[in-house]
């Protein structure tokens, strides 16, 4: 400011705030570096926390069983419907492995009834005939009659609450009428019955026959009405089964069992008539 020369305070406004900003960033310059460090460490924790996951469910699994159970997911989920060929190059390239788990994943699910090898053709997602669905039902309904009567004479308190636990959550799908979701959910709560049996070969079978049933299920469940259905014959089950009623308990599961061979009588009936309208 010259000699004489009135004091404007307006003048040196712009000054003082670029200063008064200044010193305020240098101030706070170090909280800025904390928060930013705080988030690096954090993504850093987050990515290793994933790592170190991965690294345990390849330690628990081994590959071939981890190509297998995502297999298994996409037919029980009808990514991969019956009648599918599954090419051993194309799967181990999307899957980031070499072939050989993929040929050994195959092995296993041809043992578990979820996919056939034809010679000099390839490897199929299983398909079978209503004819040989309807042997698997029978069998199934007397399996399910012995899994009845052993539970209701065996079964714990806290198994009971794990059973009425998967139910709530199959209410829940019957309520956003998400079919996949209540299928998930449907083999969960068959899967635990068969295990709290704590027979192995009976796990054994039983889970085959269930596997080898899968494309019927989905299109029964699909009916309108079907899932309200199915989960009221659910939630008698797990009754009789806690009330340590042998007879009632084993009557309902074989009823459920010849219930859910109906369903896939009228399901495959509606396509057909459906496919006789398409070609008219």
């Amino acid at each position: 400011m010259k000699p004489g020369q009135a004091f404007t305070p307006c003048r040196f406004l712009p000054r003082l705030f670029i200063a008064s900003c200044f010193m305020y960033f240098v101030d706070n310059l170090h909280v800025v570096q904390l928060k930013c460090n705080h988030q690096l460490e954090k993504r850093s924790a987050m990515t290793t926390n994933r790592t170190m996951n991965t690294i345990a469910l390849v330690q628990k699994n081994s590959l071939p069983s981890l190509v297998q159970k995502e297999l298994e997911r996409m037919i029980l989920t009808g990514d991969l419907v019956a009648g599918d060929k599954l090419n051993e190059v194309s799967l181990a390239e999307m899957m980031g492995v070499s072939r050989g788990p993929v040929r050994e994943a195959f092995r296993a699910l041809e043992e578990a009834g979820l996919v056939q090898q034809e010679k000099n053709c390839g490897v199929f997602v299983r398909q079978i005939s209503v004819e040989e669905a309807d042997e698997i039902y029978e069998v199934r309904a007397a399996l399910d009659e012995l899994i009845g009567r052993k539970l209701a004479a065996t079964i714990k308190p806290a198994q009971v609450q794990e059973l009425r636990t998967l139910l709530d959550r199959m209410d829940g799908m019957v309520a956003l009428g998400d079919v996949d979701g209540y299928l998930k959910l449907n083999l969960a709560f068959h899967d635990a019955l068969v295990q709290f049996t704590a027979n192995k070969k009976l796990l054994h079978t039983y889970r085959r026959l269930v596997n080898e049933l899968n494309l019927f299920r989905r299109s029964a469940l699909a009916q309108k009405g079907s899932l309200p259905t199915s989960t009221t014959e659910h939630h008698k089950i797990v009754d009789a089964i806690a009330a340590g009623d042998p007879q009632a308990a084993g009557d309902i599961m074989r009823e459920h069992a010849v219930a859910g061979r109906n369903r896939m009588h009228k399901a495959q009936e509606k396509a057909a008539s459906a496919a006789a309208i398409t070609l008219k």
